[in-house]
């Protein structure tokens, strides 16, 4: 009776797993014809906003493009590909969405499409139809010889050279073939300041080598035997040169990146089981700023402050001459058991920082609040810069307010007193400035 008991629960358990397997095989399948298929409208959109002569239908043609290159960018996100090389193809596809965008909120009346935007349209409908067609390709062969993603999957994971690698070899191919498209987009109005503004311009210091990046970690993880560290350099052609310091010891283990100019730190991640809370989340957060302020981030003023079990999670903004930066950000986690580093996330912070020359407001602090809804109540006011919907970074007022039962920022523009923004607060005060980027 025992071994039929563990013979029908093994059976069961075999039974569960091949149900998880064929449903992330459906999601994959799913996600990947859907790319197809979204491809395929956003060739055909492009190619009827060119044909189109009326300003009226063509800015809701290019919210269209926009929305379809949001959809295919999402399901880029659902394949399993993290593990091979395809950011080309997203900044391809973020970019005609951007160019898009900026067309169609500005009024096509008065601002009509140059030469140079019709040029570049030109360009996107012929490479958004070649880079459909290898989409196809791959998709055919999909369906023909009745291929896994989630064999995909284990081929990209273990590296495996043997396995049947036909989809690995058909994304290759687009995306050595998007490669091309943004050489030939170089000078097109296509090319925005988002790519030169984000390549971490800002690292101070002198160059660090092996060793006292190894001693940079040993420091940052908190680790006493160096000889436990892993230290690894990233390779050629990386967007930024790190070096990337790991160490395991028991059921303690930790992660980190630090810069090789300067040996700043980016990223930090440690794993070990927190015990029972003996510090304060306010006692936490004293602790935080001291890693702050030994991290040598400089003007940094807290942002938000949340627990999560025995972790305190704390978010810094730069502060210039009174202003806060939103793109200037960093966040820690704290052990409460004892204070230790557990987290630290820089990457935006040492991708945007630097000295702004800081715009006079063309409002009044009260100009602005007569912009908010009324029925708003503010119970914090503050100066701030916020990048807008197309990337822009632009001087805001920003209240903290309550309405009903909810809390709200709002973002007025200290310009033109547009409202940019508005983030509902969830219970919590949600640091959304870390929405679009893992947590540490």
């Amino acid at each position: 009776m025992g071994i039929a008991g563990v013979s029908f629960w093994g059976y069961q358990e075999h039974q569960e797993k091949n149900a998880v397997l064929i449903q992330a095989e459906n999601n994959y399948q799913r996600a990947f014809h859907e790319l197809s298929y979204h491809m395929d409208v956003l060739h055909d959109k492009i190619g009827t906003a060119l044909a189109m002569n009326s300003r009226e239908q063509l800015s809701p043609q290019m919210v269209e493009i926009w929305r379809l290159t949001s959809q295919a960018s999402s399901n880029v996100g659902q394949l399993p590909l993290t593990l091979m090389p395809f950011n080309k193809t997203e900044e391809f596809l973020a970019n005609i969405g951007d160019f898009t965008y900026r067309t169609a909120v500005r009024d096509l009346q008065k601002k009509p499409l140059k030469d140079k935007e019709v040029k570049t349209l030109q360009n996107l409908y012929e490479q958004s139809g070649e880079l459909k067609d290898e989409l196809r390709n791959v998709q055919h062969t999909v369906l023909d010889e009745n291929l896994r993603w989630m064999d995909v999957q284990l081929a990209l994971a273990t590296q495996d050279e043997q396995s049947d690698n036909t989809i690995v070899d058909g994304f290759q191919t687009v995306e050595k073939k998007v490669e091309g498209f943004a050489e030939s987009n170089v000078d097109s109005a296509l090319t925005g300041t988002s790519a030169e503004e984000h390549k971490y311009q800002n690292l101070t210091g002198e160059k660090i080598n092996k060793a006292q990046a190894s001693k940079r970690g040993q420091e940052l993880l908190n680790v006493k035997n160096k000889d436990k560290l892993t230290v690894t350099e990233s390779g050629k052609g990386a967007d930024l040169p790190i070096y990337s310091v790991s160490y395991k010891n028991g059921n303690k283990n930790g992660y980190l990146d630090i810069t090789k100019q300067g040996g700043h730190p980016l990223t930090l991640l440690v794993n070990r089981q927190v015990q029972e809370q003996k510090i304060s989340l306010n006692q936490g957060l004293e602790k935080a700023k001291e890693y702050v302020d030994q991290y040598n981030f400089d003007d940094m003023e807290v942002f938000t402050s949340n627990q999560y079990d025995n972790i305190g999670v704390y978010s810094f903004l730069y502060n210039q001459e009174g202003v806060r930066i939103y793109s200037d950000a960093i966040e820690l986690k704290v052990a409460l058991d004892n204070g230790d580093l557990l987290g630290l996330t820089a990457r935006n912070y040492f991708m945007n920082h630097k000295e702004r020359d800081i715009p006079e407001p063309k409002l009044s602090k009260d100009e602005a609040k007569e912009k908010v809804n009324p029925d708003v109540q503010i119970n914090e006011e503050h100066m701030a810069i916020i990048d807008n919907d197309i990337g822009e970074e632009v001087l805001v007022y920003e209240f903290l307010g309550v309405l009903g039962n909810e809390t709200y920022r709002i973002f007025i523009n200290a310009k033109d007193g547009t409202e940019e923004k508005v983030e509902k607060l969830d219970g919590t005060e949600i640091n959304y400035a870390f929405a679009s980027q893992g947590r540490a």
